[in-house]
């Protein structure tokens, strides 16, 4: 069967504007345009564009979908069946928060008591979540499985204390790091210093143990791998160049 684009736009729930768009980038190109120059599109259409609204579901941008889509090895039942486990994943990580929404309502009326570590779960697990989906191939290939794990046990086992401790100063060094290189701070100034000192703490909290080494090749990762770089130039363009330097200058001084 074949969609107008305005057909296609009603069913899919998707603009006209945005499918005229897909097809000037070539993410989505209609089976064919009439000599009246209007779009029409078949099932492979309809197919390809299910799966671009499922990446966008889950956060993916359209180079990235473009490039998943139209490599050659492309499996539309493998796509589906990853979809279908991420999403599942996303279900039992809301089941978890809606859980210790509701817990800490019945412990605030006097129904249940709720322990610290409670109160947190869901969040820490949020973050090994993430952490393993965004690194974890990454971390595990570099510094092995036992590493990634015990990080993570680590992370799951955070007290309230521990677990605010963590965040703050992981917010503390993209603080300085932002101010640094607002400022035009020398990796050999004390403030850098300081960062490497901050973030070897914050390391601390996760890792099984520290080394220099592995501190130095962490960082490295920083400016190679595109996740890590954006996360530390979200707001301020050099972050993690910075880390970087600072890192490789000072972890075996401090």
């Amino acid at each position: 069967m074949e969609y107008s684009i305005r057909e296609l736009s009603r069913m899919a729930g998707v603009s006209a504007r945005t499918l005229r768009y897909y097809d000037e980038i070539g993410l989505l190109k209609p089976l064919y345009i009439s000599d009246a120059g209007y779009r029409y599109y078949g099932e492979k259409e309809l197919e390809l564009l299910q799966q671009i609204l499922f990446y966008r579901e889950r956060d993916f941008d359209l180079k990235s979908i473009q490039k998943i889509l139209h490599q050659d090895s492309f499996d539309v039942m493998n796509a589906l069946e990853e979809h279908l486990l991420e999403l599942e994943n996303r279900r039992r990580q809301v089941d978890l928060l809606i859980h210790t929404v509701k817990q800490t309502i019945r412990s605030m009326k006097g129904e249940c008591v709720m322990s610290d570590k409670e109160k947190f779960q869901a969040f820490k697990e949020k973050i090994v979540k993430e952490n393993e989906e965004k690194y974890g191939t990454e971390v595990r290939e570099r510094f092995g499985d036992e590493q990634m794990d015990a990080s993570n046990r680590k992370i799951l086992n955070m007290s309230e204390a521990e677990y605010e401790s963590f965040q703050n100063l992981g917010a503390e060094i993209n603080e300085r790091l932002e101010e640094c290189v607002r400022t035009g701070a020398s990796i050999e100034s004390e403030e850098a210093k300081e960062i490497v000192r901050l973030h070897r703490k914050w390391l601390c909290q996760t890792w099984k143990q520290y080394s220099a080494n592995a501190h130095k090749a962490l960082a490295q990762s920083y400016t190679q791998d595109k996740r890590f770089l954006e996360y530390y130039d979200k707001n301020v363009l050099g972050c993690g160049e910075l880390l970087k330097q600072a890192v490789d200058f000072w972890a075996d001084k401090i």
